[in-house]
């Protein structure tokens, strides 16, 4: 299956990421990919940026060496009402957002506290993607999740490198195997993301795809491989 789609990736920028955004760029379009994002970690991340350089992300150019680029944020999911750790003004300037869990950030509940702030971080109009919902300390209703995900208009994302054998998250290949049942159900699109902190990996789907594979889920669903669906999900198209 042809895989053109790359959109939660980090720069230095992030803190814990170990490439430039040149050099992140570089390596996304020797991959072929048509659309690139770049999601650095939003500041309540250690490490991270401030809210002036997402204010300034305006700057950026848009067409680089033969892909649409796209420049936005991982936001940090903060609390069961889903609040993000960016003020609204600025989220309605970014080309995409990426909301994920992370423990440095948000504590964990129980599986229904979880699931309710999934679903209330997706009534954030600015809001595109669910980052990363595989992780077994942050348990989650796999259907709730995918059936207010096809409600709202957002992406549940597969991981790459939720799947790597170097992955701290606990239990993503089940977990996953259980969210593509009902994405499958409720015709909830999904899109495969590299989660890439080093340009080695910008691009690379590979444990995602074999995971796709061996579920048998659907391509149609995937939208790495239909670039032009992006068009209903990101801020970036939405603003055209």
């Amino acid at each position: 299956m042809k895989d053109y789609v790359d959109l939660h990736t980090h720069t230095i920028a992030s803190g814990h990421a170990y490439n430039t955004i040149n050099e992140m760029i570089g390596a996304a379009a020797d991959q072929g990919l048509k659309i690139y994002g770049i999601t650095e970690h939003a500041p309540a991340m250690a490490g991270s940026c401030t809210v002036m350089y997402f204010q300034n992300l305006k700057v950026m150019p848009r067409e680089r060496m033969g892909m649409t680029v796209l420049y936005g944020a991982e936001l940090n999911i903060l609390d069961f009402d889903g609040r993000v750790d960016l003020p609204q003004r600025t989220l309605a300037q970014m080309d995409l957002t990426v909301a994920s869990m992370h423990t440095p950030c948000y504590r964990s509940g129980t599986k229904a506290e979880n699931t309710r702030a999934y679903l209330n971080v997706m009534k954030n109009p600015y809001v595109n993607i669910i980052g990363h919902p595989d992780d077994g300390r942050f348990p989650v209703d796999y259907r709730a999740l995918a059936e207010g995900a096809k409600e709202s208009g957002v992406l549940l994302e597969m991981n790459n490198s939720s799947l790597s054998p170097h992955s701290f998250r606990d239990h993503s290949r089940e977990h996953y195997l259980e969210m593509l049942e009902y994405c499958r159900l409720y015709e909830t699109p999904i899109v495969l993301d590299s989660d890439a902190h080093v340009d080695l990996d910008a691009a690379n789907h590979d444990l995602a795809w074999q995971l796709i594979k061996e579920a048998g889920f659907p391509e149609q669903l995937v939208v790495n491989t239909r670039p032009e669906m992006l068009q209903d999900y990101l801020n970036y198209y939405r603003r055209q």
